[in-house]
């Protein structure tokens, strides 16, 4: 049986991800934070490591004593970061420096893992191309126009110079049971309206987590260490075409699309940010939001996933829609 550890487990893809390892027969262990909830690692068999990211010596005594002497994880899943924050700062400490501070302690305490997969954004990239729409690719260069994304590839780059083996993801938006900012769409299509901004086309790409669960415990197995990949379903959509997904499933037969410009959103988006210094608090609507709501391209490429590992999403976005919808009103939330 190999033993895997997912930092970051109590997430909403963390927690997709140990449950598709318990599948997959490993012996899984949790990598949470004190003040992680739980309330979807319930299983009997996950084992679980408290972890202080903000002393670095615990982490090292945390790793140390959580297996015999002379043993190790065979695998390491991080899945641990900030999708919002007051500054670069404090995107950059939990992104890169929890990272980093993770690694070292690794690498302290001799439990280098047979490999390790980050998992990344497409944040990473920036806005690509916005004219000819051209996927992105793993082999483009990253130019980052967010402070999230900066910092994740700053975290990407942290690893790529540890010496330890390693895969990256750079994921499109994760959607599926359980996540909550799709939710907010799918909340509001039920209620009649579908909110988008900009009156350019706007390509969009989803992966259904399920599928992005199976693909991390794939690309373990099969993919070379070192390498990046783009992970997406395979095919982009425009904001009609998800609306009227969204619409079918939720039994909504007339959906009114309000759109608003750019300059409003930017806005909102600034007051928001100001809003969110005055309190000492990250709130949802920020600049940094702004610029990702504003991009045209997210189309990607999953060639080089295709065939390094085999990855084949097989959850289109009609049936990863429907499965979502199921669930959130089996647990009242619609």
């Amino acid at each position: 049986m190999k033993r895997i550890l997912v930092v970051g487990a109590g997430g909403f893809t963390g927690g997709f991800i140990v449950g598709e390892g318990l599948r997959r027969g490993y012996e899984v262990w949790a990598g949470v934070r004190a003040s992680t909830s739980r309330a979807f690692l319930q299983d009997s068999r996950i084992h679980f490591l408290e972890l202080d990211f903000q002393n670095r010596e615990s982490l090292s005594e945390s790793l140390r004593g959580a297996l015999p002497e002379g043993e190790r994880w065979d695998y390491i899943i991080y899945n641990l970061g900030a999708t919002k924050a007051l500054d670069f700062a404090s995107f950059n400490r939990v992104n890169h420096d929890y990272l980093r501070d993770f690694t070292s302690a690794l690498a302290d305490t001799g439990m280098t893992p047979g490999k390790i997969l980050y998992m990344s954004s497409l944040s990473v990239m920036g806005a690509g191309d916005e004219k000819g729409y051209t996927p992105f690719t793993p082999r483009d260069i990253p130019q980052p126009n967010t402070r999230y994304g900066a910092s994740k590839l700053k975290a990407e780059m942290c690893l790529a110079s540890s010496g330890l083996p390693y895969v990256i993801f750079r994921c499109t938006g994760i959607y599926g049971p359980r996540e909550r900012d799709y939710y907010l769409m799918f909340k509001s299509i039920s209620r009649g309206f579908d909110f988008s901004v900009g009156f350019r086309r706007q390509m969009l790409t989803f992966i259904y987590v399920g599928d992005l669960a199976k693909a991390v415990y794939d690309a373990l197995e099969k993919a070379p260490a070192g390498r990046t990949y783009v992970i997406a379903e395979g095919r982009s959509y425009t904001q009609r075409e998800f609306r009227s997904i969204a619409a079918r499933e939720l039994g909504r037969r007339h959906v009114l699309p309000v759109v608003a410009p750019l300059w409003v959103l930017r806005a909102v988006c600034g007051m928001s940010g100001l809003i969110g210094r005055f309190r000492h608090k990250a709130m949802t609507l920020n600049p940094d939001k702004y610029r990702i709501m504003r991009q045209r391209n997210w189309n990607a490429d999953i060639e080089d996933a295709r065939r390094d590992f085999g990855f084949n999403p097989r959850t289109s976005l009609e049936l990863g829609v429907r499965n979502a919808v199921a669930w959130y009103r089996e647990a009242g939330w619609l």
